[in-house]
């Protein structure tokens, strides 16, 4: 994955909601499963996109708390595209550099996938070339409270807690918080991800379903982010 040179800094974390899969499948007639599978395969595109950009972390929304109550075949199959990926994708990316973290529960998994999972952490976990931070069985309000149960058997006292103490006991601590979060298929709603993290994040809305979501839409999207005044609560700089 050699870097692609940009005339601007590349965001240090863009997540990412791979919304629209399902339209995508109904729209030619397929199954919605056939809809996530071409939005599996799309992953490998976009993480090699994003490592051209230099980006150097990147968070998918793979599958949320809420997403238990789809149908069972498809929630199944949604499982066993997990191990798919990981057993097809995981070597190579493993060879560009690429780094696998989970933030969420891996409880609900088979022990042959969850074991997959930890394995394919295990092997990635010195690189450094880019983070992909996979989202699975993840919801934001439960990090939250996932956050405030750590902090009270830590026997954290009320003055010590503050907007440090809280991130370091997130999933994502020690991630950056994303500068970017973009959600395809043109629906716009956070949908319960990265609530904490995503305050002052740039939104981004593409009116493409997430299995046709290419390089060409990321450089578009890094290049309006380069152009947007992140405040962050104050005033503009410009």
């Amino acid at each position: 994955m050699a870097d692609k040179s940009t005339s601007t800094k590349a965001p240090a974390h863009v997540a990412i909601i791979m919304d629209g899969n399902g339209r995508w499948a109904k729209e030619r007639g397929l199954p919605r499963l056939a809809g996530h599978r071409a939005g599996t395969k799309n992953l490998r595109r976009v993480i090699r996109a994003a490592a051209k950009a230099g980006i150097q972390n990147l968070t998918f929304y793979a599958f949320s708390t809420e997403n238990w109550k789809r149908p069972e075949d498809e929630v199944r199959g949604l499982m066993a595209l997990l191990a798919e990926f990981i057993e097809t994708e995981i070597q190579e990316l493993h060879k560009e550099g690429a780094r696998l973290l989970h933030i969420g529960h891996l409880d609900g998994l088979g022990p042959t996938l969850k074991r997959k999972v930890e394995d394919a952490i295990e092997l990635t976990k010195n690189n450094t070339r880019i983070n992909i931070i996979l989202a699975f069985n993840y919801g934001g309000r439960d990090e939250i409270i996932c956050a405030i149960k750590k902090l009270i058997e830590e026997g954290a006292n009320a003055d010590e807690i503050d907007v440090e103490r809280v991130s370091a006991a997130m999933f994502t601590a020690g991630i950056p918080d994303p500068d970017i979060v973009i959600r395809t298929s043109g629906e716009q709603r956070t949908s319960n991800f990265l609530v904490w993290q995503s305050v002052y994040s740039e939104w981004f809305f593409p009116q493409v379903y997430w299995p046709d979501f290419s390089e060409e839409h990321l450089l578009q999207i890094l290049e309006d982010f380069g152009k947007r005044d992140r405040r962050f609560g104050g005033l503009s700089k410009k």
